[in-house]
C-alpha cells in the first residue's frame, strides 16, 4: 500500500502539497528540501489524564537520517545561532509512551524559533489546543502547522556551508496553526493562527487568521479532502477562539 492516506489516520481530512511525506508512528512530516525542514506537520492530539513536564521529556533532539544529509539540519547549525529547536508537534502532545514522545525531538520537526516566541505565546497556544481537545464533546483535533516565509523579507539563514555545521537553514518569519475540531456530532469546527516569529503580546486569539490567506502565504490548501462549500465560510471568516 504505497497511498500514506490509506495509511495515516491523521492525513484523513487532507494534507497539502510537499517535497517528501516522512510518516512517522504518531505523525506525519511534509519536508521542504528547499527550505531544510518541514513545509508542515500534522498530528491528532492525544487525549492525555496528564501533560508532560520538562523533566519527563526525552530531549534527544537528532538529526532525522531519511532525509539525505545535504538538505536536512544538523545539531551544530542551532550552536551559537540564538534561535531554538521549535517543536513543530509539540512534545506534550505525545507523552504515552517514550518512542512517542522521542519521535518530536527529530531535527525534520524542528524550525527555528526565537527563544521568546517559542517558550511563551507558542506554547500558550500549545496548551489550549490540548485543552480544547479535553472537552468531552471534542472527538478529534487535528493540527496542521507550518513555517511561513515572506518572500517581501530578508530571509536569515543559521549554520553555514562548512563541513562541521552542514548547511544553511533558513529562518522562517511566522508560523501558522490551523486546527480541524470533530464533534461528537460530527460537526467539524476550524481555526487558523498566523503568528510571527518574535516576541509577541496580547492573547492567542489575537492571531486569529483568515484560513484563506495563509493558505495563499504559505503556498498550498489546507484540509483538502474535506468538501469545499463545507469549510468556505469558515475558512473566509475566523470562528472565535474554541466557540462551540
Amino acid at each position: 500500500m504505497n497511498n500514506p492516506f490509506q495509511i495515516q489516520p491523521e492525513l484523513r481530512y487532507g494534507a497539502p502539497v510537499c517535497d517528501e511525506i516522512l510518516t512517522g508512528r504518531y505523525f506525519t512530516i511534509g519536508y521542504s528540501w528547499y527550505f531544510r525542514q518541514a513545509k508542515w506537520t500534522l498530528e491528532i492530539i492525544n487525549r492525555n489524564d496528564y501533560l508532560l513536564t520538562e523533566a519527563d521529556r526525552m530531549n534527544n533532539f537528532r538529526a532525522d537520517v531519511r532525509i539525505p544529509k545535504r538538505f536536512r539540519a544538523g545539531l551544530r547549525a542551532y550552536v551559537g545561532s540564538g534561535y531554538d529547536r521549535g517543536h513543530l508537534v509539540a512534545s506534550a502532545n505525545n507523552d504515552i509512551l517514550e518512542i512517542q514522545n522521542s519521535e518530536t525531538f527529530l531535527l525534520s520537526n524542528m524550525s527555528p524559533q526565537k527563544p521568546n516566541f517559542n517558550r511563551r505565546i507558542w506554547r500558550e497556544l500549545e496548551s489550549a489546543i490540548r485543552k480544547l481537545n479535553d472537552q468531552e464533546h471534542i472527538l478529534e483535533t487535528y493540527v496542521l502547522t507550518c513555517p511561513i516565509f515572506y518572500f517581501d523579507k530578508k530571509i536569515e539563514t543559521i549554520g553555514d556551508n562548512e563541513k562541521e555545521y552542514g548547511i544553511n537553514v533558513p529562518v522562517p518569519h511566522a508560523f501558522a496553526k490551523s486546527v480541524l475540531a470533530e464533534d461528537d456530532k460530527g460537526k467539524l469546527k476550524l481555526w487558523t493562527f498566523e503568528m510571527e516569529n518574535k516576541e509577541l503580546d496580547g492573547a492567542i486569539e489575537d492571531y486569529l487568521a483568515v484560513t484563506y490567506d495563509v493558505e495563499q502565504i504559505v503556498g498550498c490548501q489546507f484540509w483538502d479532502r474535506v468538501s469545499g462549500g463545507d469549510l468556505h465560510e469558515q475558512k473566509k471568516t475566523p470562528n472565535r477562539i474554541w466557540d462551540y
